[in-house]
């Protein structure tokens, strides 16, 4: 899912221009929420070199996990003193930076985070804010969390996203450096997951946008180009690093990019069904998210194509797929439910899925209850519709 970010998040390239920024203003205790794997990660040691200085109190806290509802007051309490807040990692490690910043000095947050409910979003308050600045250093792509208003929050049983301007960190830094050692394979999987954030939203909606549709396919149509070049620098070995560093910043951009406010304006903010059945496909079958994606983009391109309108416009899927099908080397297949499928094998995502029937019907119940049964995501789904699709994504 996608939270505009509203021009509200200033995006630096490298680190120089954090030093600079940092060094005009007044704050004194700074603290680095580090994700542990990466202590002694070259882009952590230049960035503490870079905040430390006369006068100033640096302290680390290194990380471990998802945030849930346990960790995120926890480290809210940890950051107390802190006067600026600078969270390196992935997705996960700058959800629980952008969480326990907002909740640090706001008991209504808390409450919302910890208070047991079945529903799949939490939405915070409009004009709820931090107190504490935070500085966000993504060593990942795709999931953009460095500059949108989104996180994940772990419960017992499932996610839930949380939806919130608060979260929007003030700085995103994105520096080379902070991807030199992710693999290729998750490279590959974060340009999948900004593309399906992209053009989920352009197909679930039926209306037409013209000016906003034209951004959607300029982005995705990039996103398309920069994951065939991607296939071709990375390395035979699965886990092989990519040395350009150049195409790993690009990545980053576009990432961000897709959370832009521009592309999703006006469109129905749950047009986004497929994200909500891969999110508990993911969850229940203990795969990364985009493995999940990237076992049920053709059957939920397919059904889409073949007339399930509450799904997505068949007509708004053939349009956007003629344009992404010719953005690489060679033209993918025009049906396009084949053609992702070629897609996701050229990029060499992972994407076999096994489960037997009672875990499939069990991860259909799931996603009813969190986001259907009167809720409103998934517009009149029910468990049997979502069970097809899902039969069609895990084979037998």
């Amino acid at each position: 899912m996608s939270g505009g970010t509203g021009g509200a998040t200033s995006v630096l390239h490298g680190c120089a221009p954090l030093g600079r920024w940092i060094a005009g203003r007044g704050e004194r205790r700074i603290t680095l929420v580090v994700d542990a794997a990466l202590l002694d990660s070259a882009v952590v040691a230049k960035l503490h070199d870079l905040v430390s200085a006369p006068g100033r109190e640096t302290q680390v806290l290194a990380l471990a996990g998802a945030g849930d509802v346990d960790s995120v007051p926890a480290l809210a309490d940890r950051l107390a003193d802190s006067e600026l807040v600078i969270g390196v990692g992935g997705g996960s490690l700058l959800d629980q930076a952008k969480l326990a910043t907002a909740a640090r000095d706001d008991r209504g947050i808390r409450a919302r985070l910890t208070v047991p409910q079945r529903c799949g979003l939490v939405v915070l308050p409009e004009f709820t804010g931090r107190r504490v600045p935070l500085v966000a250093v993504p060593t990942t792509v795709g999931t953009g969390s460095e500059v949108s208003g989104v996180a994940c929050l772990a419960r017992p049983g499932g996610k839930q996203l949380v939806l919130g301007m608060a979260l929007q960190p003030e700085i995103a830094v994105l520096d080379a450096d902070a991807t030199a050692t992710l693999p290729g394979e998750l490279l590959a999987e974060g340009v999948l997951e900004a593309l399906f954030r992209v053009v989920s939203p352009y197909i679930g909606d039926h209306t037409s946008a013209p000016t906003e549709d034209a951004l959607v396919e300029t982005v995705a149509a990039r996103l398309v180009t920069l994951g065939h070049t991607l296939a071709d620098a990375r390395p035979a070995a699965p886990r092989g690093l990519v040395a350009d560093g150049a195409l790993r910043l690009e990545i980053a951009k576009v990432s961000g990019l897709s959370h832009s406010a521009w592309l999703h304006h006006g469109r129905d903010p749950y047009a986004v069904k497929g994200w909500l059945i891969a999110n508990e496909l993911s969850w229940s079958l203990g795969v990364r998210k985009m493995t999940a994606v990237a076992a049920l983009l053709p059957p939920l391109w397919q059904a889409i194509a073949e007339g399930e309108s509450r799904l997505g416009s068949a007509e708004r899927l053939r349009r956007i797929w003629a344009r992404l099908r010719t953005a690489g080397p060679t033209p993918l297949p025009g049906d396009p439910a084949e053609g992702v499928r070629a897609l996701v094998s050229a990029w060499r995502i992972e994407h076999r899925l096994t489960a037997d029937a009672a875990r499939l019907d069990d991860v259909a119940e799931r996603t009813v209850r969190a986001w259907g049964a009167g809720l409103p995501m998934l517009g009149g789904l029910t468990a049997m519709d979502v069970r097809r699709l899902l039969a069609d994504a895990v084979p037998a």
